[in-house]
């Protein structure tokens, strides 16, 4: 009687399974079919809104700049709130307090503000539009087929890995990217088979629609794993995780700023463009836009103000803070890239291995994805950079503590032992840690002389 039972538990098991893949193979293959085209349009409009705008010549170049972000701040008040800021924080907050809810209206605003703002000269990336373009169309397919609240928040997952996957080129990084984002502690593994399958059909579809994806094989820059050069990648992972530990605290101590400034939305761009502005008279504008071209030049081993990962932050945290609209991943890479050519200079090493290791270093440490970030290595760097990958992503991830520039993500489980958390489950930018130094010989007897000197 047991066997039967046994036998009849596998077969109800394998049954359900079986019905699970059929199911989620084909709302993956959809989501994937229909983000895939609709970043595709995002991309090719702004790179065309790009060209266009980059055809105006003397004050015209800059004078767009707070037209754009006022244009931008008043679009989105009027039209979709949730459209403002830097996009996947809106979608992994929306995941988190409203079960996957995301307006339909946030799919085109999003799309014009952001085109609006990176053609105008503000600092922003496509990242973050592109995830929250995809889990607005994703949320409102789960709306129309009266999905549960678990399974809306799966596909608007799905989604958020296929405009991921769509934008970059890496649909196993945006797979990762899209589970590991919403928590730290925790991956929201009911979603691992479809999460990868949009992911990889989004890819596909853009590919097949004409986008066009850069990529950087490193392979012959890279240095042999030594124990020295496995200290200076420590090293570097150390400084990229401060890189992001200032962009996050910057990031957050402007949009605080400019919240609780007594203004006008078109006068808060306003004020935001002629701090941008000024910045640009004494750094120059070459960190404008996407800085897509800088990003590429410093992977090739061409030269860059070993400030420019500072000058990046301030230009896109200022964007994003005025009122404009992108994402931040864009940015990161060029921040990362750029920090590590100025760590590799600085040091007498190899500034191609270290600017390509910065850029998926300080991604790490930013979003507090390490594996997304090891992943996307591989995919856009070679498999031979995986090694140096993981070190330096898991260590900026350690690093940065518990801070990231997506504070709706919930944060589960402590970085360390050492650190205990307030509330599990918590907003991290709700969330307290507590120091419990007695769990380590160490730390507890450090402590104890501090008391007593005390």
């Amino acid at each position: 009687m047991g066997k039967d039972n046994r036998g009849i538990r596998i077969f109800l098991e394998e049954f359900v399974l079986c019905y699970a893949v059929i199911k989620w193979t084909a709302l993956a293959v959809l989501s994937g079919l229909v983000v895939g085209g609709a970043v595709s349009l995002f991309v090719e409009l702004l790179e065309f809104s790009i060209g266009v705008a980059g055809k105006l010549t003397g004050i015209w170049h800059y004078a767009i700049l707070p037209l754009g972000l006022a244009a931008s701040a008043l679009m989105v008040h009027y039209l979709a709130p949730d459209a403002s800021g830097h996009g996947t924080e809106k979608v992994v907050e929306a995941v988190h307090e409203r079960a996957g809810q995301i307006d339909v209206k946030v799919v085109p605003v999003k799309m014009i503000t952001t085109i609006v703002t990176v053609a105008a000269g503000g600092s922003a990336g496509k990242e973050g539009p592109a995830t929250q373009i995809a889990a607005g169309l994703t949320s409102t397919l789960a709306k129309l087929l009266k999905f549960n609240d678990l399974d809306k928040k799966k596909l608007v997952v799905c989604g958020v890995s296929a405009g991921f996957a769509a934008v970059f080129g890496t649909p196993v990084a945006g797979a990762v990217f899209a589970l590991e984002v919403l928590y730290i502690g925790q991956i929201f593994y009911d979603v691992l088979f479809a999460s990868f399958l949009s992911g990889v059909v989004a890819w596909r579809t853009a590919l097949l629609l004409g986008l066009k994806y850069s990529f950087f094989p490193v392979a012959e820059h890279l240095p042999l794993f030594s124990p020295q050069n496995f200290l200076w990648t420590l090293a570097a992972g150390v400084f990229f995780g401060l890189v992001s530990l200032c962009f996050i605290e910057i990031m957050n101590f402007s949009e605080k700023w400019f919240h609780d400034l007594k203004a006008p939305l078109t006068a808060k761009a306003v004020i935001g463009s002629a701090l941008i502005l000024a910045l640009t008279w004494c750094v120059g504008d070459s960190y404008f836009g996407l800085s897509e071209a800088g990003m590429v030049s410093v992977l090739h081993g061409g030269r860059v103000s070993p400030w420019a990962w500072l000058w990046k932050i301030l230009m896109t945290v200022l964007t994003l803070s005025c009122g404009g609209s992108g994402g931040v991943v864009t940015p990161i890479f060029f921040i990362g890239a750029s920090a590590g050519a100025a760590f590799a200079s600085f040091f007498g090493l190899k500034t191609i291995a270290y600017a390509s290791w910065g850029l998926v270093g300080v991604l790490a440490g930013s979003a507090n994805a390490p594996l997304a970030s090891t992943i996307m290595a591989v995919e856009l760097l070679g498999g031979q950079a995986a090694p140096f990958a993981a070190v330096v992503s898991v260590t900026s991830f350690m690093i940065v503590g518990h801070r990231s520039v997506y504070p709706s993500q919930l944060l589960q489980r402590s970085k360390s032992s050492l650190l205990d958390v307030s509330e599990k489950g918590q907003r991290i930018d709700r969330n307290l840690t507590v120091p419990t130094p007695e769990r380590s010989p160490v730390l507890g007897h450090l402590s104890l002389r501090m008391k007593r000197k005390k």
